[in-house]
């Protein structure tokens, strides 16, 4: 096959794993940052992930707060679509390798996660400043626990709040970090 159907297969592949590991990975996140699951948003996140979860939660039990289900299920999507993305480029690898690069592909696309919801209200205290909709409310519980210690520390200047600059550096520099761990380059 030739490098670029090879890569745009890769990148399909990347995209819309990706696209659901993030939804379930706020299936994860939601119940830590006590969000209101009567929020239609977390239902309906709820709801397009229970048909995985669930049939998993009856065998894997959760551990106080901690969904070891949800968590269960996105590590197996992510080790097999490394492994699925191997095979596309005609790689291959062992079985501890692949299950570091997934665990580490995940721990940065929820790092991922907290980057883009603090850049969306951003863009929303711009735009929707003082407005309530189920979608702010879930970027809310996001990004408040990230942002509160860095407003403790930067206060406001002029009337901008400039700590969440500061928070998407350090989430993108531990991304960096954390990306050191991978030892494969899928």
């Amino acid at each position: 096959m030739p490098s670029n159907i090879s890569s745009a297969i890769v990148f399909i592949v990347n995209a819309v794993t990706s696209l659901y590991l993030l939804v379930l990975l706020l299936r994860f996140w939601l119940p830590w940052l006590q969000a209101d699951f009567r929020n239609p948003l977390a239902q309906g996140i709820l709801r397009f992930t229970s048909p995985v979860v669930i049939p998993v939660r009856r065998i894997v039990p959760s551990f106080g707060r901690l969904d070891t289900a949800t968590v269960l299920v996105a590590f197996i999507i992510q080790y097999l679509t490394v492994l699925l993305l191997l095979v596309i480029v005609g790689h291959s690898a062992g079985i501890v390798p692949i299950a570091v690069t997934a665990i580490v592909k995940l721990v940065v696309l929820s790092i991922n996660l907290f980057v883009y919801a603090i850049i969306i209200r951003i863009i929303l205290s711009w735009v929707a400043q003082g407005t309530y909709n189920p979608a702010t409310a879930i970027i809310a519980t996001l990004t408040e626990p990230v942002l509160r210690p860095f407003r403790r520390i930067i206060p406001p200047l002029g009337g901008f709040d400039i700590s969440p600059i500061f928070a998407i550096i350090l989430l993108l520099a531990a991304t960096i970090v954390v990306n050191g761990f991978k030892p494969l380059s899928i």
